[in-house]
């Protein structure tokens, strides 16, 4: 994580008011539900567990009678950790941040957490084989892409989503490398190990697979339980954090954090567990598996990620409008009975792919996506007519994009051949008169038609270019 601090609104103080609980040791399970009849902050787990945004707690008995009186005394802090082996987030991970969301919105302050540090050893967690080592450069440059998607959707859900009638918590994301980097490793060891029992850490599922795994675990990755302890351990001495979010597959690390802490200090703290989010076929939505959908518009433009959402099966949408969206229960089943009543308008999809789109890349990304999805699938001039160089680029990924001088009496031809978008002799011509070429949504089967404003090119200056019904070009035509 960076040695810098992000300050998005205000600044996350450091809360005196936690209080060391001298407990015995209490026996970690899984499975609390939340059964709260507390109001205020006390109802957020409720809800949260409602939603399907939290799965699991522990310690559980803890969980269920303490946690929900210590939200409802005093703001307190959480955090989740994300370490930027990417540059970019994606949807696999976006839970998690709906998660801080949702506290943050209650008034709890949130920490986000990079792992600057913990990204160059490799959580073993839920793969099958080592991580490949990164450099500290990329380390870095991964932790500004995510820093920035994390700061823009915290920022839109604030202005787009929160009431501003109700307190709205801090936010900081830091950068593990901060703390680290003064550490030597016999020091670290010496302050740390001896709090860590090896029975424990061997029974770990993250590491017991890959242990029976073909290629073993290498002491980097099995020592990555202890930094995420300390890391829980070095945010409940500075800032007060006591709840820690975190993947069903980051299990047994938040258990190592809660250990580690209780036997340092004998302060009570909890962790919960998100569910991983899957694709319909199963597969966990993320980089390893192949199919991420990224949260940076570089990687995933607004269009795609509207275009995921709307796309997804109809088994999954009421799920998925509970999970990624901050809409009432009660306006989730409504939008599930109009689409009952009248599936062909999808308008639960319509809606999911809409919040999800305006959260991550806000009402200008919604926008753009609404603008490329007319323009690609109601083939509207008017919405290619909007459309920046950018929004073209990002829906015709693959398209060549030329830059051109506008000569007078350019023909169609001409334009076709200066992109290389037809063979040179007479195929090329025979193309264009059989009707396998068209421009802006129109067929031109007259190779000799010199290019008409408005009609060939846009207002904005631009020409899309089809040939056959894949091949697209995009021409911006300049003034001599």
């Amino acid at each position: 994580m960076a040695v810098s601090m992000l300050r998005m609104r205000c600044c996350v103080s450091r809360h005196t008011s936690c209080s060391r609980l001298k407990r015995a040791r209490i026996f970690l399970t899984l499975g609390s539900k939340f059964h709260c009849s507390a109001p205020a902050s006390s109802e957020l787990l409720f809800s949260l567990h409602k939603r399907g945004v939290l799965k699991d707690s522990f310690p559980e008995k803890a969980a269920q009678d303490q946690l929900p009186r210590l939200l409802q005394s005093v703001p307190q802090t959480v955090y989740c950790g994300f370490d930027p082996t990417a540059d970019s987030l994606h949807v696999g991970n976006l839970l998690a941040i709906i998660g801080l969301l949702h506290f943050r919105s209650a008034g709890h302050h949130v920490l986000a957490l990079l792992g600057g540090a913990t990204a160059q050893i490799g959580d073993p967690s839920g793969k099958t084989s080592e991580r490949e080592r990164l450099s500290a450069d990329v380390v870095e440059e991964n932790t500004r892409g995510i820093r920035e998607s994390i700061q823009r959707i915290f920022s839109n859900h604030e202005v787009l989503f929160h009431d501003s009638s109700r307190p709205l918590g801090t936010v900081n994301v830091l950068n593990n490398r901060s703390w680290y980097k003064s550490w030597g490793v016999v020091d670290f060891l010496s302050e740390t190990g001896r709090y860590f029992r090896m029975g424990t850490m061997l029974s770990r599922h993250s590491v017991q697979s890959r242990l029976r795994s073909a290629d073993g675990m290498s002491l980097t990755e099995f020592t990555y339980q202890v930094f995420q302890a300390y890391d829980f351990y070095h945010l409940n001495q500075i800032y007060g954090c006591r709840i820690q979010l975190g993947g069903t597959d980051q299990l047994g690390n938040l258990m190592s954090g809660h250990e580690y802490i209780h036997k340092v200090t004998g302060e009570e703290v909890y962790g919960l567990t998100i569910p991983l989010v899957t694709s319909s076929a199963g597969d966990k939505l993320g980089k390893t598996s192949g199919n991420a959908v990224w949260l940076n518009r570089d990687k995933t433009s607004p269009f795609e990620l509207y275009q995921f959402f709307l796309r997804q099966p109809d088994a999954s949408v009421e799920g998925y409008l509970k999970l990624f969206t901050f809409l009432p229960l009660a306006e989730v089943e409504r939008l599930m009975e109009q689409q009952r009543e009248n599936p062909g308008k999808r308008l639960a999809h319509k809606r999911l792919a809409a919040e999800v789109t305006k959260l991550v890349h806000g009402k200008e990304g919604l926008e753009s996506a609404k603008r490329c999805t007319n323009a690609l699938y109601h083939s509207s001039v008017q919405a290619l007519e909007q459309m920046s160089d950018e929004e073209l680029q990002e829906l015709f990924r693959e398209a060549p994009f030329r830059e051109l001088f506008l000569e007078p009496g350019t023909t169609v031809i001409d334009a076709c051949r200066k992109v290389r978008a037809i063979p040179d002799g007479p195929r090329g011509y025979q193309m264009i008169s059989d009707g396998a070429v068209w421009i802006n949504h129109k067929r031109e089967d007259k190779p000799q038609q010199v290019l008409i404003p408005k009609l060939h090119i846009l207002s904005n200056g631009l020409t899309l270019l089809r040939v056959g019904k894949k091949n697209f070009y995009i021409i911006k035509w300049l003034s001599l």
